[in-house]
């Protein structure tokens, strides 16, 4: 599907949709505790859709209602399909699921589709097979399969994505005996803190230094089952918020919370520093367009706010660097490349570095461009569409449904001028 945006002018309010990653660690510490766990809001996408198939392929008992999931969960006493559990495009979701399945006495097959066959995993592989977990990967990538038990012991991880060590952390309560990880380079430390909320809400007894280097986890644990609600996803909500930057008069945000420990509630502060009005209270956020100026911005925490802030940056004064985030390249796609490559046919000056962006605000005009299958890639896209000069015609914009299936429609309720084509 395509899609051709053109110059526009938001106002209105929008409800943010569920955390992606708030709603996949929720399942999976569902799947793995000894009781009923309640779900609730959670986001509904394809991403999530492949997330709670493989927990039901391993054992678990879903039902689902309107903005309700009630999970009867395994106590650890996974099924091992006899099919491969298809991960979809869920990097998270792939990384998470085998490091559990590792903790069956038996060999659970993973695949995916073509984006997630090229992401690298051998990091989280290797720490199994250092706690005695075989593994299998022609490249390092998907199509792969573990063969447990999780026995415990030693074993050491490259923080390169947190998503290793959020899987191994999620896995080795149910190993046999206690596990000690020690963690090199890690990057998106928000995300490991998520995970460790979570934990801390399951009952897990681990202790960790204070730069998430080295952990201690005790084994033979089990989790307890739970009653959440997902907050709203602060990675969703940096398109709107940056959309209403470029083109908002009075975009009003609801769902909120700024208390939650997702790292990308930030971007909301970057948007602040590069002059855009940003107006908070208990109920809502809302933003308006302003002059832009560029700044610096360290995005090692936050590598899912590069697409956003790439494009928003296109029509800021100056110039903006995004910096020191490597692992963005190692997303659904070459995320630095991609949005490198179609800024420039949109007529903006763009440097790219091997960790990340130098972008010169001017003048921009609409193009044909190419989302790569890649939903934080389309929907930036789109944002830069909505005050480009001209028609921006986006293909494969259905990959936004990975985590915001609603996009268009929501865009589109706050006056967005989208056509689907």
């Amino acid at each position: 599907m395509k899609i051709i945006v053109t110059k526009s002018l938001l106002r209105g309010h929008i409800s943010v949709p569920g955390s992606k990653s708030h709603t996949i660690r929720a399942i999976a510490a569902a799947l793995m505790a000894d009781g009923v766990s309640i779900i609730r809001a959670p986001l509904e996408s394809a991403d999530t859709n492949s997330a709670l198939q493989a927990a039901k392929l391993l054992g678990a008992r879903v039902e689902q209602s309107a903005d309700c999931w009630s999970v009867s969960g395994t106590g650890g006493k996974l099924t091992i399909p006899a099919q491969p559990i298809d991960m979809g495009n869920s990097g998270t979701g792939l990384k998470i699921f085998a490091a559990l399945a590792a903790t069956a006495p038996g060999t659970v097959r993973f695949c995916g589709d073509r984006s997630l066959s090229s992401r690298p995993v051998g990091s989280l592989l290797d720490a199994l097979q250092l706690l005695r977990v075989k593994t299998s990967s022609d490249s390092g990538c998907c199509p792969l399969s573990v063969t447990g038990p999780l026995r415990g012991g030693q074993t050491r991880v490259d923080g390169y994505s947190s998503q290793f060590l959020t899987a191994l952390l999620f896995a080795c309560p149910y190993a046999q005996h206690d596990t000690a990880i020690e963690v090199h380079n890690l990057n998106e430390k928000p995300y490991v803190r998520i995970t460790l909320s979570w934990l801390e809400r399951l009952g897990v007894n681990l202790s960790y230094d204070s730069e998430l280097s080295r952990f201690n986890i005790v084994g033979g644990q089990c989790f307890k089952p739970f009653d959440a609600v997902i907050p709203a996803d602060f990675s969703t909500a940096a398109f709107p918020l940056g959309a209403a930057a470029l083109a908002g008069n009075e975009v009003a945000m609801g769902n909120l919370d700024f208390d939650d420990l997702q790292g990308d509630k930030v971007v909301f502060d970057y948007l602040e520093q590069m002059g855009a009005k940003i107006t908070r209270n208990d109920t809502c956020t809302t933003v308006s367009a302003a002059a832009l100026h560029g700044i610096d911005i360290d995005l090692n925490a936050t590598p899912d706010a590069l697409p956003l802030l790439s494009a928003v940056a296109t029509f800021a004064e100056g110039t903006t660097r995004l910096l020191n985030v490597p692992q963005a390249r190692i997303k659904e796609t070459d995320r630095i490349a991609c949005m490198t490559s179609e800024l420039k046919k949109m007529g903006v000056q763009v440097e790219e570095l091997p960790d990340g962006m130098i972008i010169h605000g001017g003048k921009i005009r609409g193009a044909a461009v190419n989302g790569y299958g890649d939903h934080r890639i389309v929907m930036a896209l789109a944002v830069a569409g909505l005050a480009a000069d001209g028609e921006t015609i986006i293909h494969g914009a259905e990959a936004a449904d990975v985590t915001y299936p609603g996009f268009i429609n929501d865009f589109m309720a706050l006056g967005a001028q989208i056509k689907r084509a």
